[in-house]
């Protein structure tokens, strides 16, 4: 099986964005986005899910949150998509509850190549730290259509927005590992029509 990694680079007027992924890492996380909530899901996301990240995101963070966030989910996708390359081999579709303490959450994935974000949680504030808690379905809606997978994520239940955010976070990792994770017994790719 080829290497599965990936470098994308994006420079905007508002963000300069350079990730390295390894799918079949072992989660070692280099995060550095300048919000630090943000880096603490990312870096979860790569323990968790076994992948090696390194994110390098300088953006206008003094405006506020929003086009660092909104563009890292766009890079990742578009990492995960390259790195995934053909899909020859992987199982597709990946599931996961995760909780954390109080709070509970749900993800299901599908590396399709037809995006759509299914989204459902509420949060009580309207930030953590400085991580703006309605950027969590902005981030997850970005990855997904540049990832080219149908993503479901919901929190089933949850009291504290830290937690209930990770625990999202963290479904999301397990899932993916899951969906990327490869199987002899499948030649080419897990589709009737031939290709994902």
């Amino acid at each position: 099986m080829r290497d599965r990694i990936a470098e994308v680079k994006r420079a905007t007027n508002e963000t300069d964005i350079v990730c390295e992924l390894n799918i079949d890492g072992t989660g070692k996380g280099d995060i550095a986005t300048g919000i630090g909530f943000f880096d603490h899901m990312l870096n979860s996301f790569a323990r968790h899910g076994l992948f090696d990240l390194t994110i390098k995101a300088v953006g206008d963070i003094h405006v506020d949150c929003h086009h660092t966030i909104e563009d890292v989910g766009i890079v990742l996708g578009n990492a995960i998509k390259k790195a995934l390359g053909e899909k020859e081999g992987i199982a597709r579709y990946g599931h996961a509850y995760v909780p954390m303490d109080e709070a509970l959450a749900f993800c299901a994935i599908d590396l399709s190549g037809r995006p759509y974000l299914v989204f459902d949680a509420e949060f009580a504030a309207p930030l953590i730290g400085d991580y703006d808690t309605q950027m969590t379905r902005e981030f997850f809606y970005a990855l997904s259509y540049s990832a080219m997978m149908n993503l479901h994520i919901r929190c089933e239940y949850g009291d504290n927005d830290h937690h209930k955010t990770e625990a999202m976070f963290k479904a999301f990792a397990r899932s993916l590992r899951m969906a990327a994770g490869t199987d002899t017994r499948i030649e080419g790719t897990l589709s009737t029509k031939g290709s994902l």
